[in-house]
């Protein structure tokens, strides 16, 4: 997820940082188990939010037709159906490297501990 937001982010908009880079989560005040659970977002007044409400704050702050896709979240029902599928989808995410996914740390050239 977070090389998608680095690429298509306008410039200083989005900060996208893999979890397992060092010092992150100390920087951000947020625990392994916390990051494992979930994404997160923090912004600049250290407000936090996780799961679905993270990836949606993330696309109000990506241009073209992400932030009308994420104004939908504000319906409560859909809300409830996007964090219910982001669970899901937490628990469930090794299944999907098969599809070519793979996540940032497992990169060489990542950086990450």
């Amino acid at each position: 997820m977070a090389r998608w937001v680095r690429r298509r982010a306008g410039a200083g908009r989005v900060q996208a940082i893999a979890n397992q880079k060092a010092g992150v989560l100390e920087r951000y005040r947020i625990t392994r188990a916390e990051a494992d659970r979930a994404a997160w977002t923090v912004d600049g007044e250290g407000r936090r939010l996780e799961g679905a409400a993270a990836i949606n704050r993330v696309l109000t702050e990506m241009p073209g037709i992400w932030p009308a896709i994420a104004s939908i979240y504000r319906i409560h029902p859909i809300a409830a159906v996007e964090e219910a599928f982001y669970r899901w989808f937490a628990r469930s995410r090794s299944r999907f490297q098969r599809w070519g996914t793979r996540p940032e740390c497992d990169e060489p050239e990542a950086g990450c501990a």
